[in-house]
């Protein structure tokens, strides 16, 4: 199946609500959890909405390459919603390719981009490009110089988002850019319904 990068002076961002089904990160620190919890329960809508099966590939991603302190990266494909009078995210599935990566840095090899291409062809689905993740192991998460070069040089949307994670000490944030600051933004990992047959809710033997 062909697929269309589909950006955001073709398509509209779509009316709906975000996924009913969203709960915070397991790494998010314990006392943001019982802030998002709030949020979610009372409809705020974030700034982005992860499918687990996209969140286990960047977490796993990281943390292959815990053991040799590298890093990594890849893009975020999915579509771009509006609700109540604000636009967010939906990632649905990530890619990545060959990288050029020490502890410090990392970027796509020069033969890694026609790997790239092939992988957004065959994505399965139409999409935007909402954004990027990459690691820093064992240094935080954070968005260094060479971080709000990157995204303002290549995600230039305002809803566009950065995801950053530290494998090694179990963090993870999201940022998006602004007048080349970082601004920290919550989000949120959601599933879809036929991955949770009883929809959250416990079944207990009796």
């Amino acid at each position: 199946m062909s697929v269309n990068i589909v950006s955001e002076n073709k398509r509209e961002p779509k009316e709906a609500p975000p996924p009913d089904n969203a709960v915070p990160h397991l790494w998010t620190p314990p006392e943001r959890v019982v802030v998002l919890d709030l949020d979610l329960a009372g409809g705020k809508v974030l700034a982005g909405y992860i499918n687990k099966h996209a969140e286990a590939k960047m977490r796993n991603h990281a943390l292959s390459m815990r053991s040799k302190d590298m890093e990594v990266m890849g893009l975020m494909l999915g579509e771009v919603r509006t609700w109540k009078g604000r636009d967010y995210v939906v990632v649905k599935d990530v890619i990545t390719s060959d990288l050029d990566a020490t502890s410090v840095s990392v970027k796509f090899s020069s033969g890694g981009f026609e790997k790239l291409f092939e992988k957004l062809d065959d994505a399965g689905f139409d999409y935007v490009i909402v954004g990027w993740y990459h690691s820093h192991p064992g240094y935080g998460c954070f968005m260094s110089e060479t971080d709000l070069n990157t995204h303002q040089g290549a995600f230039v949307s305002p809803y566009q988002l950065a995801l950053v994670i530290d494998p090694k000490s179990f963090e993870i944030e999201a940022f998006r850019v602004e007048e080349g600051k970082a601004i920290d933004e919550d989000f949120a990992i959601y599933w879809d319904q036929y991955d949770d047959p009883y929809g959250g809710v416990k079944r207990i033997k009796k």
